[in-house]
């Protein structure tokens, strides 16, 4: 009499619908991009070499500006960094697949940010632009492919914490702060010339930054992308009083129509979470 073991079957990672590497390749690049993002400006504070972030944005702020203190959101912005490094060091699974997706784009985006400090304290201007308009759509472009995925994310899980909030509030910030970049280095190249015709090209920047919010805010489900827009917003309007009410105001409001259809959507509309879990279920079966 013979028996037939049939062999135990193993999942596989593409069975699964997770991306098949597990990230151990991944991480070192994300840390040591991180650390570049973080470190660069620090080098260049300390060392003064170059223009700072200020005296390089004052050469073509005739036609757009935001107040100083709104670029202090780098601040929690790095902190949220840190916390996304942190996350890739922690042991244990992604049950959400995000951190494996989202690998490569925000190495990339945080590699472009570090080098866009060097090229700003070169005086670069067009280089400037290539460069964080390259880091924005490398990692917006990634979050909003995944967007289903990272709207289903718990609010209240380690992942929504330490990988949505910080990458998503990165883009945010970056959104208002490219096309600020292209309307300032325009100005100081010559190719916009400062006076009421340029009115027009401060309100497109502005404005398509606030639509960029409104459809992220609908597709992440996240307050932290939005936000970050709406603060640089409230930076225009507060140093475009003295010279250009209009403009001012327009950008105020922007950024309270930002908020407030922002809160609508993310708290007041039904987010497909239910959907993304369910067909995130469907496909680990």
């Amino acid at each position: 009499m013979s028996s037939t073991v049939t062999p135990l079957h193993t999942t596989t990672p593409s069975e699964t619908g997770k991306p098949e590497h597990s990230g151990r390749f991944g991480r070192p690049y994300v840390l040591a991009a991180a650390a570049f993002a973080i470190l660069a400006p620090l080098v260049q504070g300390l060392t003064g070499w170059g223009l700072d972030q200020a005296e390089f944005a004052a050469r073509g702020n005739a036609t757009l500006r935001v107040e100083g203190y709104a670029f202090a959101i780098w601040g929690p912005i790095y902190l949220g960094l840190i916390a996304y490094a942190v996350r890739q060091t922690m042991p244990g699974s992604d049950p959400t697949g995000l951190l494996a997706r989202l690998y490569w784009p925000s190495a990339a985006t945080l590699v472009g940010i570090g080098l866009w400090i060097i090229v700003a304290a070169m005086g670069l201007q067009m280089a400037s632009v290539v460069v964080i308009f390259a880091s924005l759509l490398t990692l917006l472009s990634a979050l909003l492919i995944h967007g289903r995925s990272v709207a289903a994310v718990s609010p209240f899980s380690v992942e929504r914490l330490l990988i949505v909030w910080p990458l998503a509030a990165l883009a945010g910030w970056l959104t208002v702060a490219a096309p600020l970049n292209m309307v300032s280095a325009a100005t100081a190249t010559g190719a916009i010339v400062a006076g009421p015709a340029s009115t027009g090209w401060a309100l497109l920047a502005a404005g398509a930054a606030a639509a960029c919010g409104l459809f992220g805010a609908w597709r992440l489900g996240t307050l932290a992308y939005p936000l970050p827009i709406a603060w640089g917003l409230i930076g225009a309007f507060v140093a475009e009083q003295p010279r250009n009410t209009p403009l001012a105001f327009s950008a105020l409001g922007f950024a309270i129509l930002l908020i407030v259809a922002s809160v609508v959507i993310v708290f007041g509309l039904k987010r497909p979470h239910a959907d993304a879990e369910a067909d995130t279920g469907a496909e680990s079966r």
